[in-house]
């Protein structure tokens, strides 16, 4: 299939009001005469490899005890999101991951698959059953052994045990490495003794912490010896039966927040708790009766990231739970324009569906196809999770890839929702603001998103230094002659970079028309060279500016890498978003149905230069676009878009979402029918003959 250049048979915005009036687009593939989508089988493609958990799921969340109540106060909302938990374990949702031997399907793709639909019905829910068993019980089930599943698994499926996952503290959230919690062990009675010796070492934002945890798994340094061996984790029961607090266990309510109160996320402290020595989970690290420490991982670097990486599963999940959640925000909000009228021409026309209009389209496509692209990302990134946590592929170089791409893939999705859901919630304007209509909820509610299981930054600063390591061994052992050879062509490349592009239509003259122009220099292969370039360069400007960092004292070294830092993390997102356009693109090349694949291939560039617009400065700087063409991206978006217009319906139908997932009034049909009786008044009243006259037709006379 040709890409950006293919046009559609009879224009889009082809049919128009009277003389004067306002254009009106083709409001369906039929009218505009083009190729339709299968939207069964689009259907099938976004809900990716475990498309039927997420099925499961969503027939599940149909039934309205799993749904948030807008207003709820925050103490009736955590006790409703504690029973719906309990209704999770009695539909099976609790136990897809875990072995076998305990009930489980050990199935970790269907696992996450389909926790993330959660969040269609609460976010609170998708929260807490995460805290519960991808977390808490995650990490008894990563970082335990067989005498730790044995003993805790079978209580935390079945929510017997409900958890804490203490890991943050007050003072150090992402740099995990630094939490002053000890676990200190005392060899006179083979036990540890889990202490927080100062305020800011106090474990916060804890899920269950507040009212419901009964145990917590705790991060803290180990000790023993007096060694400190790194951070490991232990099993820690916080409260009795009653619910109170244990000896030597304490801890406030978090409160408020500014999302997510269905979640008791509260604070906990220790004062010299002791545990038994077994409460270690010692999959990566023991402790002998003796006291003498033992690891198969002898690097304490490698050891703890290995620890970190055994609960990657959370940065997946919110990449997935945020696509999922912009994709709700979308199909309200254009379902919403695609019936509102607002202004007429003037001349007694029928008032304008909102989605004709240009700057609607521009605020809206370009975020669908966005969304589009995060959803093949996703499941690649799902597959890939599957792949190390089954044990087909568990390699140390496949675990790093996986985290890698998670904390890419992560920023960028939850980053996303916040912006898709709140121009949705602007697109629908007063109605957007109403909470029935669940965009405002939505927006508070994923907010922590983009810090909780890593900020965002800093996940994308990991990326980053992943970025410049594989960009360093591509001079590993090279020779004098290869290292000038890649000096000479990069250097040229920079310089004379507009002739390369000249080739692929830069001159606008070439083809007698901008729009040519674009549509020839801007299909899939020349998306991927800027996009692919764009990351290359900048990790590659990054890498020379870091390189004297090798000959400086440490502190001047932290002090040169400091200066570049926002340089590596733009570096990073450029990655990110490559690696999306690419999962599109892959997704895109499956699609068997010539009008399916016409249509998302339309899609697939309106998202690779909605991606080269956002970033016109760093190509033109960099001269990797001309002014002439770069304004003619801008132009060449708008023609998409409008081609688009008439998908966008069956596209957000394509979502697969039931009115029972939506339950948004505004998106329900209820606007159409408050415009079709609004038009049918209007119509009996011109019939009658008894319709006023305007002022404006007197002064005519």
């Amino acid at each position: 299939m040709a890409d950006a250049a293919v046009r559609s048979h009879k224009p889009a915005t082809s049919r128009r009001t009277p003389a004067g009036g306002a254009p009106t687009a083709a409001h369906t593939a039929a009218e505009a005469s083009d190729p339709r989508i299968d939207i069964d089988a689009v259907t099938n493609l976004l809900l990716g490899t475990w498309g039927e958990t997420r099925r499961e799921a969503r027939e599940m969340i149909k039934d309205p005890a799993f749904w948030r109540i807008e207003g709820m106060p925050m103490a009736e909302h955590r006790e409703r999101v504690l029973t719906q938990l309990h209704l999770l374990v009695q539909h099976g949702g609790s136990r897809r991951a875990f072995p076998a031997e305990y009930g489980g399907l050990e199935n970790n793709g269907s696992n996450i698959a389909g926790f993330q639909e959660l969040v269609l019905a609460d976010p609170s829910l998708q929260i807490k059953s995460g805290v519960q068993w991808g977390l808490f019980g995650s990490a008894v089930h990563q970082l335990g052994t067989k005498e730790h599943h044995d003993k805790w698994l079978p209580g935390i499926i079945d929510m017997s045990i409900p958890g804490a996952f203490a890991m943050t503290e007050t003072g150090h959230g992402s740099d995990v490495a630094a939490i002053g919690t000890t676990a200190t062990y005392d060899p006179a009675t083979e036990e540890f003794v889990i202490h927080t010796p100062f305020r800011g070492a106090w474990k916060d934002y804890l899920g269950n912490a507040a009212l419901h945890g009964k145990a917590a798994t705790v991060f803290a340094q180990l000790i023993t010896g007096g060694v400190n061996y790194g951070v490991h984790c232990f099993f820690v029961p916080l409260r009795d039966d009653d619910g109170v607090f244990l000896p030597g266990i304490g801890g406030e309510d978090d409160g408020v927040k500014g999302g997510l109160n269905g979640i008791d996320n509260g604070r906990l402290h220790f004062d010299h708790v002791r545990v038994p020595r077994r409460n270690l989970l010692n999959r990566y690290g023991d402790v002998a009766a003796d006291g003498s420490y033992t690891s198969d991982i002898p690097s304490p670097g490698r050891r703890f990231f290995t620890m970190l990486g055994a609960l990657v599963q959370g940065r997946v999940s919110l990449d997935g739970a945020a696509t999922t959640a912009s994709a709700l925000a979308l199909h309200i909000a254009l379902t919403y324009a695609g019936q509102r009228r607002q202004f007429d021409s003037g001349s007694g026309s029928d008032e304008v569906v909102l989605l004709d209009y240009g700057k609607h389209q521009r605020r809206l496509l370009p975020l669908l196809a966005q969304n589009y692209a995060q959803f093949f990302a996703h499941d690649e990134l799902l597959r890939k999770f599957d792949g190390v946590f089954s044990g087909r592929t568990d390699t140390s170089e496949e675990r790093e890839d996986l985290e890698t791409l998670a904390a890419a893939l992560k920023p960028l999705s939850t980053w996303n929702a916040m912006d898709t859901i709140q121009e949705a919630r602007e697109a629908c304007g007063g109605s957007g603001f109403l909470a029935e209509n669940r965009l405002v909820g939505l927006h508070q509610d994923l907010d922590v998103y983009v810090t909780f299981e890593g900020d965002n930054n800093v996940l994308l600063q990991l990326v980053g230094k992943r970025l410049l390591s594989d960009f360093a061994k591509q001079f590993k052992g090279a020779d004098a002659a290869a290292l000038a050879r890649y000096a000479v062509g990069h250097t040229a490349g920079r310089v004379f970079h507009g002739a390369g592009l000249r080739q692929l239509g830069q001159s606008v003259a070439d083809f007698g028309s901008t729009a040519r122009s674009v549509e020839l220099g801007l299909r899939a292969e020349q998306q991927h060279e800027l996009l692919a370039g764009r990351v290359e360069q900048m990790v590659s400007d990054v890498a020379g500016a870091l390189r004297p960092a090798s000959k400086l004292s440490p502190a001047e070294a932290a002090a040169l890498f400091n200066s570049h830092q926002a340089e590596l993390i733009e570096a990073a997102r450029a990655h990110a978003e490559l690696l999306q356009w690419e999962a599109f693109s892959d997704g895109v090349n499956t699609i068997a149905d010539d009008d399916t694949k016409q249509v998302l291939t339309w899609l697939r560039d309106l998202f690779g230069l909605h991606l080269i617009e956002k970033h016109l400065a760093w190509y033109l700087i960099n001269g990797r676009l001309s002014a002439q063409r770069a304004a003619s991206v801008s132009r060449y978006i708008d023609r998409l878009a409008a081609r688009l217009r008439p998908h966008a319906q069956d596209l957000v139908d394509a979502y697969g979402f039931a009115p029972e997932h939506v339950r948004a009034p505004i998106a329900s049909g209820a606007e159409r029918a408050r415009q079709d009786e609004a038009r049918e008044y209007y119509r009996a009243l011109a019939a009658s003959g008894e319709a006023p006259v305007s002022e404006k037709s007197l002064k005519k006379k």
